[in-house]
């Protein structure tokens, strides 16, 4: 070859080299080995490990103090409903007690009524005067008698029939028994105290006069 064609390469082969970045790595450098490669894969896998556990860790704290609180929220409920219906008892009870005492208040005003209708002045006393007290008396009571009844027919009290049907000893009580053939055995021929039921339950049994015919001489 010429030496002048070979001093031209050469010159062109040094302002190459002169033109070409010197920070740039060689090529070889940018190629990680397969060794680098599988130990960082070991370590996110390891890493990853660790992050699973503390992950399972926390989620089995929580499932614990998830039971607890549903435990603490069951028993709070079984109390509340005791003490719900402890309370609803008492309420009851009270409100039962009450209504005896008024049941008790009526048969008195009711005792009264029936004494004074059946009440006949002697001779001496101005039978006029009499008379008209007692009618008003009775109207009185009759009024507070209406009274009474429509307080307790508001709470659900309502008077149990009992006269002319067949004694039910689930809720009549025989008091007294009566001999009449017109009728037959086992009837309620009268009445002595009133029953009443509340809500279709029974509050107070009646006091009843039931029937016993005597076939045998």
């Amino acid at each position: 070859m010429d030496s002048a064609i070979k001093e031209q390469l050469l010159d062109r082969f040094r302002d190459y080299l002169d033109r070409a970045d010197p920070a740039l790595p060689p090529q070889q450098a940018t190629t990680p080995d397969l060794f680098s490669l599988l130990a960082e894969l070991a370590a996110l896998k390891n890493e990853a490990k660790i992050e699973s556990r503390q992950v399972k860790s926390v989620l089995d704290e929580f499932r614990g103090v998830f039971d607890t609180l549903q435990q603490s929220n069951t028993r709070l409920d079984g109390e509340l409903t005791h003490q719900r219906e402890q309370e609803t008892q008492v309420r009851q009870e009270a409100e039962r007690d009450l209504l005896m005492e008024l049941l008790d208040l009526r048969d008195r005003i009711e005792a009264g009524r029936i004494a004074m209708r059946r009440y006949r002045p002697g001779w001496l006393a101005r039978r006029g005067n009499v008379t008209e007290f007692l009618d008003s008396v009775n109207e009185g009571q009759a009024m507070n008698l209406r009274r009474l009844d429509e307080m307790l027919a508001r709470r659900g009290v309502l008077p149990l029939a009992a006269v002319d049907r067949r004694f039910d000893p689930h809720t009549m009580h025989a008091a007294q028994t009566a001999h009449q053939p017109e009728h037959e055995d086992g009837w309620v021929v009268g009445e002595i105290r009133t029953g009443f039921v509340r809500h279709e339950q029974l509050l107070r049994p009646a006091e009843v006069i039931v029937n016993k015919r005597d076939d045998n001489p």
